[in-house]
């Protein structure tokens, strides 16, 4: 059986590595292979996106969109994540839930802007919640086993026009 270290290419199958620049005899001297000057005879060159003087590709494109200072992300819980935890003990049915419970049970890594509730899966376990928001399918699961659902979320306030 052939062992790992006795593993070697066919005879004649590989060559030699070119080494370049090293006189006129080795058919690679002077300039390397790399022609005469230019940006591409000297180091550390990278034309990456350049066209030669032409508008690049990237800068004809259109610009899109915008990124949103103000933007909320919410660490994500779906209802049979908390039954899970309850199952496993991390989680008291029947018991007041908050974020910082989420968090110490493994529910989820870390609060974020705040909790959001989702309603996928089933909640056996009567649990009160209290999160930053929350689905209507999620509040109404959490209810029908017998728990609550604290949404602290403020309502957005419409203005008069």
């Amino acid at each position: 059986m052939t062992k790992l270290n006795e593993l070697a290419p066919a005879p004649g199958s590989t060559k030699g590595r070119m080494r370049v620049g090293r006189g006129p005899g080795s058919g690679k001297g002077k300039t390397a292979g790399r022609g005469v000057k230019g940006q591409k005879a000297r180091s550390g060159v990278a034309i990456a996106g350049f066209e030669g003087g032409q508008m690049p590709l990237h800068m004809r494109m259109p610009k899109r969109g915008f990124n949103n200072p103000f933007r909320l992300e919410f660490a994500e819980v779906n209802l049979w994540r908390l039954e899970q935890a309850v199952e496993a003990g991390k989680l008291k049915a029947g018991a007041d839930v908050s974020v910082a419970d989420l968090v110490a049970a493994g529910v989820i890594r870390r609060e974020l802007d705040g909790v959001k509730l989702l309603g996928k899966g089933e909640i056996k376990s009567a649990l009160k919640l209290t999160v930053y928001s929350a689905t209507e399918a999620a509040i109404k699961a959490v209810e029908a086993a017998g728990g609550s659902v604290t949404v602290t979320k403020k309502a957005k306030v419409q203005a008069e026009a």
